[in-house]
């Protein structure tokens, strides 16, 4: 029964004489609740559910209380119960999930109990969109082959998603091929509203990936969690959270000519990030806003995990409602959609001061400038033309400074010398093909490549003016259109060289989530290819070049556009509908490239269209990454370095052996802006959404088991985790109610560790304890796959935990990889040894352990085995300078311990070496932010007391903790 508290249950007249009801929140301000109206609209969306499921159990009249009182300045120690409308789900995350979900159904038939209890009680979609990498390239074949490549890895996980279809009542699947999570959400799954037995109200949500912010473009509420939060959201828990403050964020003018989305968003994440939004909402507003187009909106929104907010919202307005029109939505929905929102005074986007924000920043748009970001973070952007200096300051300074410790003062000169083809051996290696495959494809086909210290016949110089970049005959010749991948076998190109270097681009990759949702940076990107085309430009073959749209509708207009052929002709050939690059899933590079890499300690870089761009994320071979929009990445490929100024040095040579410049091929706004037609055509939307199975042959032909239940068959991608063994429907005080006792410290890390640092995504080196694992279970490492797509076991996931080639253990001064000192043999010299080999010594002799980190510790994606992991491998506790907001929740999630340091403590003031041992003294009372202390034990017999602040923020979270983490609480919860 729908209540009426506060008299806010009215009545609303939709067009065509239809009657619902809705919780007004006019009407709760009218009765004295609080100031709504005064509220931040994403404020508002909260509260609207946090009224709407009042139950007087889970959600009470205070909760709806505090929330309607917000106020701007206050203190966060009220706690929101946040009933979401639904969730949505990628498939790297999604599998674990899903996996849970099963291993709670066996233990229910072991503890007697119907398996249906284990069942989401709120809609949930599923979209596989992180599965596929980019074997095949460059071809017009390049996507069949890639997608069949893919449904071979990946049989068992997309038959385990095929039982679960089957299994669970509100479980639905974006089978692969289709777009990414984001786009796909954007563009078909939020509708706006729902209408629920006679009831109508916002469409709210949490995802499994951090970028779920995307939605908030539209105006919808929803963020990233891990999967462990979703898991709960989905059996019937409320997502808890502390009251947050709100940023509002002014934006002001207009983006000048030749600026794009991407170059705005990076300087709203450098800006924003440098403002401490961390766990804060960040609100736009004004003019400038409103000005913007809704796939720039969504392009900010999906940015706010790297600026590091909970979300980046812009409300509804006219500009929303049009797109729902152009994305094929029906009438009547968009008639209650926009309806609603009225009714509840929430249409239009705010001007200064309508709305009370914590803090208001302010943007002007005119002020933006082109710009890239990296080498290795998003938030560290860098305008156009100090692109090349950057990335020299960077190669010559020291590791410790983040830079890559090279000290080599005549870079420049050496690049311009090897342009020019004055042979250095020291600066650049040498590639000699002989036979070698002229395709662009890169691991399917082993590529016949020797390298040879003496430059080839075919390498003679071109000279050009001074400074101007030059191409060798070899690439002149080389530069013609890539065969068929199916005729590979006969075509060579004989004494095809190629040279490398440091800051050669070896990806160029136009890859999904932050632009393939804007038609605007695609259409620039396919015009500025047009144009190069034109002008006889080309790009390389060595290098690797992809298109992965973020949706169908993206290749449509490509393609009616007239612009797809000319991408196509510089390698940027349609790959796949998923992630791809970005993720990790750019696949290998040539085996000789990536020797030559390795043995010449090669800076290479990678140019994406991103979102990140972590150590080791992209490629664990390329250093220096930049994330960049769609034209600028084409323009890099065809630049071939970092090392040459776009700005101030020309491209490439062209037709006539004549310079061009970027300037020459750079499009127009007006350019951009008479080709957005077509990429608004809401019958295309409705077509392409319609049937997403329809001719879809490789997932059709995808078999399955049935029941409801799973019989866990031997698998190397999908087992029964061991999250409920010995479990009890008693909710006896668990071992996480005692302080922790005489622990070792398995690693000690610096600054901005990143969930990629703690659970690698990416390819699985034979030579780490995963792939010795995979070895064991005759699994040949062709067959590896990634560690993404082997989230579903355990046994994989746990070895590689803390095992990224790029994390830097602090214990072992200089050491990069998963490496730790074990101290557990007594009277014996500690031993170097993998994490996980040190992890399971210690846990066979029940030692606890303890890992340290500084600022931003869990910064990243949503990755929920960054937290599994760290529990399987027997860790007690995370002792940090700081949090990224997903991964402390998903620690208390599996009952592991955050602790931040206070004042002035961290790990280099505390003199914290890792020979110490550690207690954790007060976890018998515990209670949320409560202070607890650390003791430290050291070598020579003295200890030292510091106090730290237990991040358990809030009274949930305790019990979460208590009862070993948030699986073992919600299924005692669902079978009581």
């Amino acid at each position: 029964m729908n209540h009426n508290l506060f008299n806010s249950l009215h009545e609303l007249n939709l067009p065509h004489g239809n009657r619902v009801k809705y919780y007004s929140l006019p009407a709760l301000e009218k009765n004295g609740a609080g100031k709504i109206s005064r509220l931040p609209i994403s404020i508002r969306i909260v509260l609207e559910s946090v009224l709407r499921n009042y139950d007087n159990k889970k959600i009470t009249e205070a909760h709806i209380r505090q929330l309607a009182k917000w106020k701007p300045d206050a203190p966060r120690v009220d706690e929101i119960p946040f009933v979401v409308s639904r969730i949505v789900l990628q498939d790297f995350t999604g599998v674990p999930l899903l996996v849970d979900l099963a291993a709670m159904r066996s233990t229910a038939v072991r503890l007697g109990k119907n398996p249906k209890l284990i069942e989401p009680l709120v809609p949930v979609d599923l979209v596989v969109d992180h599965s596929i990498q980019v074997d095949y390239y460059g071809s017009k074949d390049a996507l069949n082959h890639n997608m069949e490549i893919e449904f071979s890895r990946n049989n068992e996980r997309y038959q385990f998603i095929k039982w679960g279809m089957q299994a669970f009542d509100t479980f639905k699947v974006i089978p692969p091929g289709i777009g990414i999570v984001h786009q796909v959400n954007l563009e078909y799954l939020a509708r706006g509203v729902h209408q629920k037995d006679g009831l109508i109200y916002p469409d709210t949500l949490v995802g499994t990936d951090s970028h779920t912010t995307m939605i908030n473009g539209i105006g919808v509420v929803g963020w990233g969690v891990g999967g462990i939060e979703a898991e709960a959201g989905m059996l019937g828990q409320p997502v808890y959270f502390l009251t947050p403050d709100v940023v509002g964020v002014n934006l002001t003018g207009q983006l000048r000519e030749g600026v794009t989305a991407t170059d705005l968003v990076l300087t709203i994440t450098e800006m924003l990030r440098r403002s401490n939004v961390v766990g804060k909402f960040v609100e736009f507003y004004g003019e400038g806003t409103a000005s913007l187009t809704l796939p720039d909106r969504a392009t900010i929104a999906n940015m706010a995990p790297e600026y590091g907010a909970t979300m980046g919202f812009f409300p509804i307005d006219d500009v929303t409602v049009e797109y729902f029109k152009g994305t094929g939505r029906s009438d009547g929905e968009i008639k209650a959609f926009q309806t609603y929102f009225q009714a509840q005074q929430m249409y239009g986007i705010p001007r200064q001061g309508d709305i009370d924000y914590s803090s208001e920043l302010t943007l002007d748009l005119s002020s933006v400038a082109p710009s890239m970001a990296g080498p290795k973070r998003p938030q560290d952007r860098i305008e156009l033309s100090a692109i090349k200096s950057k990335f020299t300051e960077l190669f010559n300074k020291p590791v410790n400074e983040s830079g890559y410790g090279k000290q080599d003062e005549d870079l420049d000169q050496r690049y311009l010398t090897r342009t020019n083809r004055a042979q250095d051996p020291e600066v650049c290696t040498h590639i000699d093909s002989g036979d070698a495959d002229e395709s662009r494809l890169s691991s399917p086909v082993p590529h016949k490549i020797t390298k040879e210290n003496s430059p080839s016949t075919a390498n003679r110089a071109v000279p050009v003016e001074r400074r101007m970049a030059s191409r060798n005959v070899a690439e002149m010749t080389s530069n013609r259109p890539t065969p068929d991948p199916l005729e590979l076998s006969t075509h060579k190109l004989n004494g095809f060289s190629i040279e490398l270097g440091h800051g050669d681009v070896l990806i160029a990759a136009i890859t999904s989530c932050t632009n393939t949702s804007n038609p605007s940076v695609l259409l620039a990107a396919g015009l500025l290819a047009k144009k190069a085309v034109e002008k006889g430009l080309s790009v390389r073959h060595h290098i690797k070049t992809s298109l992965a749209p973020g949706s169908r509708v993206v290749t449509d207009y490509l393609t009616v556009t007239g612009l797809l052929p000319y991408l196509e002709q510089l390698g940027f050939s349609l790959v796949g509908y998923g992630c791809t690059t970005c993720i990790g899933n750019a696949g290998p590079l040539a085996e000789p490239i990536e020797e030559a890499i390795v043995k010449n300690d090669l800076i290479c870089a990678a140019v994406l269209s991103g979102n990140r761009n972590f150590e080791a994320r992209i490629h664990s071979n390329i250093r220096a990454n930049f994330l960049a929009s769609p034209p600028l990445v084409v323009a890099y490929a065809i630049a071939g370095s970092m090392l040459k100024d776009l700005t101030a040095e020309p491209i490439g040579i062209g037709k006539n052996n004549q310079p061009v410049w970027l300037k020459d091929i750079w499009p127009s706004s007006a350019e951009i802006h008479a080709l957005m037609k077509f990429a608004t055509n809401a019958d295309t939307f409705r077509q392409l959404y319609s049937n997403l199975t329809k001719d879809h042959e490789l997932w059709n032909n995808v078999t399955t088991v049935t029941g409801q239940t799973y019989s866990w068959p031997q698998s190397t991608y999908i087992a029964e985790p061991p999250f409920f063994e010995n479990f009890s429907l008693q909710s006896a005080t668990s071992s996480n109610s005692n302080d922790i006792k005489h622990a070792f410290a398995l690693g000690i890390f610096g600054d901005s560790v990143t969930t990629d640092h703690i659970s690698p995504a990416g390819s699985i080196k034979d030579i780490s304890p995963a792939g010795q694992y995979l070895l064991e279970h005759d699994v040949t490492k062709a067959d590896f796959n990634s560690y993404g797509a082997r989230r579903g076991n355990h046994e994989v996931m746990m070895r590689g935990t803390f095992a990224n080639v790029r994390i830097k253990n602090l214990m072992i001064p200089g050491s990069e990889g998963g490496v730790t000192l074990y101290q557990g043999t007594i009277g014996a010299a500690p031993e170097q040894m993998c994490i996980y080999d040190a992890a399971m010594k210690y846990r066979s002799q029940g030692i606890p352990t303890v890992v340290f980190g500084g600022k931003e510790y869990g910064t990243g994606s949503s990755r929920d085995w960054a937290a599994k992991g760290t529990q399987l491998l027997g860790i007690k506790a995370v002792i940090a300078a700081s949090f990224e907001r997903i991964h402390r929740s998903n620690l208390i999630g599996m009952g592991v311990l955050p602790l931040q340091f206070k004042d002035n403590d961290n790990i280099e003031a505390l003199g914290i070496k890792g020979d110490e041992r550690f207690d954790i003294l007060g976890l018998d009372n515990l209670q949320p932010q409560k202070d607890v202390t650390l003791v430290i034990h050291k070598k020579d017999g003295s200890s030292q007391s510091v106090q730290l602040l237990c991040r358990i923020d809030t009274a949930i979270e305790v019990d979460y903790y208590k009862h070993g983490g948030i699986l073992p609480y919600v299924l005692r919860d669902l079978m009581s």
